[in-house]
């Protein structure tokens, strides 16, 4: 079976942030850091070169599959900031109404900058799928 990829790491959180080259989006994630380090409770750490994450859950899949992956995070990406809503949005769709400008994929929500997307909702987003990431895996 092949390892996962994308591994915690050693590499500074922080320094990672700060080489951001956008100071808007460096500001941005430095607030969604802070919202998903009270989401979570957990400090965060770099999964692989360009991913935060925050907590920790263990999947396996029918096929065997299995491996750690953060309860949620964020990277900073050159067209938006990907926030990994690892639950998926089956369950979020009024406060995805609420939400304001965003695009979606199977467990990732995007985002061009904060402004767009209200904080609120956003910080309750993530607090829900981080519950519910906990409740469903524990």
């Amino acid at each position: 079976m092949a390892e996962p990829k994308t591994k915690p790491t050693n590499q500074s959180v922080d320094v990672f942030l700060d080489s951001i080259l956008d100071e808007q989006k460096r500001q941005d994630c430095l607030e969604i850091l802070a919202l998903m380090k009270r989401a979570t409770g957990a400090e965060p750490v770099m999964w692989g070169e360009s991913i935060v994450g925050l907590g920790l859950y263990h999947y396996k899949y029918a096929s065997g599959r299995e491996g750690d992956w953060p309860l949620t995070g964020f990277s900073p990406r050159k067209q938006n900031i990907t926030l990994y809503i690892t639950s998926g949005f089956d369950q979020f769709g009024e406060l995805l109404k609420r939400l304001g400008k965003h695009t979606t994929s199977k467990s990732c929500l995007y985002i061009k900058r904060l402004a767009d997307v209200d904080r609120e909702v956003l910080e309750q987003l993530v607090k829900l799928s981080v519950e519910h990431m906990i409740r469903t895996n524990a």
